[in-house]
């Protein structure tokens, strides 16, 4: 049974978080409510803010309160109300995909209660990343084929695979104890200056375009290390002259709890990149949110063989 409600007048105000709403201020320009079986759909100036299984049947011309939608009687399918990051809610998706692929976007969407768009969006960015592919079923499955455009059915890749591994820290972790009983602690500091010497050999070459400019170099050392996957940002900061290189993110961060020389290894990197002195202020594998090297933009530009 269909039942469109009519909710007042229209006014622009802040619309109270109980109703689920992902903006600080909307519009109503129409009101669709579906009602079968208890599961509601709600459209909001043209966008779904609650959507459940079931089809739009209708939409209703209104001029409404937003406050007077309440949408708390059943959980949102937003993704900002399950109060995870897009990043892990894309790493349960990728999950799902591997154990339960070939599977669709809408089988995704009722696994998780999220949004057939949202899912979408990460399956797209994994099908971008590589992590997953869309299956190409066989002539011979012995099973009907579906009248219409079939479905788009995912699988996971190799690459995809291998991101969920969570072997590859211990295995690296083994090989470096290994290191240090056969040849001592300085192999493992060894080891990660030469493990760093590709990362400058590949940046270098855009650093020298930023010139002499500090602030230049560290923006453009933080753009090429996000491209390498360290969530990476320059942070100049107010009153001083200084500027914070962070990094969110770190591929040997469980193996550098263990072996720091991997930090310090890479610190020396941007010392020797930048051409100053840099300070290493925290890490990830220490346990701090970020790991954080400070740089003195005033200080004067030294080459890079000049640093030791």
């Amino acid at each position: 049974m269909f039942l469109p409600r009519w909710l007042g007048p229209c006014r622009r105000e802040p619309v109270p978080r109980s109703t689920g709403a992902v903006r600080d201020e909307v519009r109503v320009a129409f009101l669709a409510w579906d009602y079968i079986g208890n599961n509601y759909v709600v459209y909001i100036d043209g966008d779904q803010v609650r959507q459940d299984i079931w089809p739009r049947q209708t939409v209703v011309e209104v001029t409404m309160s937003t406050t007077a939608i309440d949408l708390t009687a059943h959980r949102s399918d937003h993704d900002g109300e399950t109060g995870d990051t897009d990043e892990s809610t894309r790493d349960r998706v990728l999950q799902i995909v591997a154990s339960d692929g070939p599977v669709t976007a809408a089988q995704l969407a009722r696994g998780l209660r999220l949004t057939t768009a949202a899912i979408r969006r990460h399956l797209s960015v994994l099908e971008g990343a590589g992590r997953i592919t869309v299956h190409e079923p066989t002539a011979c499955t012995g099973q009907p084929t579906p009248r219409g455009r079939p479905a788009r059915r995912y699988v996971v890749t190799g690459r995809g695979q291998a991101a969920l591994s969570n072997t590859y820290p211990e295995l690296a972790g083994q090989a470096l104890r290994l290191l240090e009983e056969l040849a001592g602690r300085g192999a493992v500091m060894a080891f990660a200056e030469r493990r760093l010497e590709d990362l400058e050999r590949r940046h270098a070459p855009e650093l020298a375009t930023a010139g002499t400019d500090l602030l230049a170099r560290v923006q453009t050392l933080a753009s090429g290390l996000t491209s390498d996957g360290y969530a990476a940002t320059a942070r100049p900061i107010p009153g001083m002259a200084t500027v914070q290189l962070c990094q969110g993110h770190c591929p040997v961060q469980q193996v550098a709890a263990e072996f720091p020389e991997l930090c310090e290894a890479e610190t020396h990197a941007f010392s020797r990149l930048l051409g100053v002195h840099v300070q290493r202020l925290s890490t990830l594998a220490a346990g701090g949110h970020v790991c954080t090297t400070n740089i003195p933009i005033g200080a004067p530009h030294v080459p890079a063989e000049g640093i030791s």
